[in-house]
């Protein structure tokens, strides 16, 4: 039986890490063969207290608290990396509850050498129990709002370009490198280009799942698409092949915004043109926002998830494009 080093960056988590390390502590995977690895960013609230009163309750599976100094997710990985013992790294967030079988699933996968890196799909959940929350938990399941990046909401086990809280054998460090802790969001999509560019696979499975809590209101969520969308232009400045249709449309649709409203101040026509694509976009969003309003029995997502997703394109869009005409770091 290998022995796996599951690692946590985290920073003032006192409301979930509780409940992250429980659902570890369930895993059908022996606990007497995983350690669990907490690079912690010097937190100022009760989260020590909370892993301390865990390790307390639990002492059979073993828990290292070590200090992340730096303060970003890339250097607590790092970090959590150089202390592990186990020769399967396997990440998870601290907003993350992995279903019980889930390192089981991700350990077998590896061993039947389905993928260099392994990971599973996120099961979105609202992270405050609020018409808004709820809406953008949905959002964040949707493709309209994410694309193709399928470990949101896929059903079948394949090649993908990146997956999230990978595991992979602790020497693939050795090969492609540590994650890149100039990157202070991205890293894993980053770390992921490198491993397909040495001629690994990233491969998700569908029975591996984790419940993920998505932000609790929009301007959460802007913050984080904002992150997001600034981020990616560093590593498509590395990796430009590594760019793909679900990133791209966003920056083009704020571009096409900016572009036809300029046009229209001499140009009537591009007035209309401006306006129906508005309309256009809004009526798609709408129809998702009524879809899912159907299916999750939630009336207030026709008006809620329109918003989550627009929040989600625009904040993207706008940061990607700052992030492009910014000088080069």
């Amino acid at each position: 039986m290998p022995k796996v080093s599951i690692i946590i960056p985290c920073r003032n988590e006192e409301g979930t890490i509780r409940f992250l390390l429980e659902a570890i502590h369930r895993q059908t995977f022996p606990n007497q063969d995983m350690e669990v690895v907490i690079a912690d960013g010097l937190s100022e609230d009760r989260t020590r207290d909370e892993i301390a009163n865990f390790k307390k309750d639990y002492p059979k599976l073993q828990v290292h608290v070590i200090d992340n100094h730096t303060l970003t997710i890339p250097a607590a990985i790092n970090t959590a990396i150089a202390a592990a013992k186990g020769e399967i790294i396997l990440r998870l967030d601290a907003h993350s509850v992995p279903d019980q079988s889930y390192v089981a699933k991700s350990v077998e996968n590896l061993e039947a050498k389905k993928g260099t890196v392994v990971g599973g799909v996120w099961k979105i959940k609202a992270s405050e129990d609020t018409w808004i929350g709820h809406a953008i938990a949905a959002a964040a399941a949707h493709p309209l709002g994410v694309g193709d990046a399928k470990y949101r909401y896929t059903e079948i086990a394949e090649s993908v370009d990146t997956v999230p809280f990978g595991a992979y054998y602790k020497t693939l460090i050795d090969q492609v490198g540590n994650f890149d802790e100039s990157l202070l969001s991205n890293e894993d999509y980053e770390f992921n280009v490198r491993v397909r560019k040495a001629k690994g696979r990233i491969w998700l499975d569908p029975k591996i799942t984790a419940i993920y809590f998505a932000r609790p209101n929009l301007q959460a969520l802007a913050k984080q698409y904002w992150r997001y969308g600034f981020w990616k232009v560093k590593t498509l400045r590395r990796f430009p092949d590594s760019l793909r249709w679900r990133q791209v449309v966003p920056p083009l649709f704020i571009t096409s915004i900016i572009i036809l409203g300029l046009l229209s101040i001499w140009w009537p026509l591009a007035s209309w043109i401006l306006l129906l694509e508005v309309v256009l976009y809004w009526v798609a969003l709408f129809q998702v926002g009524m879809q899912l309003a159907s299916e999750n029995k939630r009336f207030t997502h026709i008006f809620g998830v329109p918003l989550a997703i627009a929040t989600m394109h625009f904040f993207w869009g706008s940061a990607f494009l700052w992030s492009s005409i910014r000088k080069k770091d």
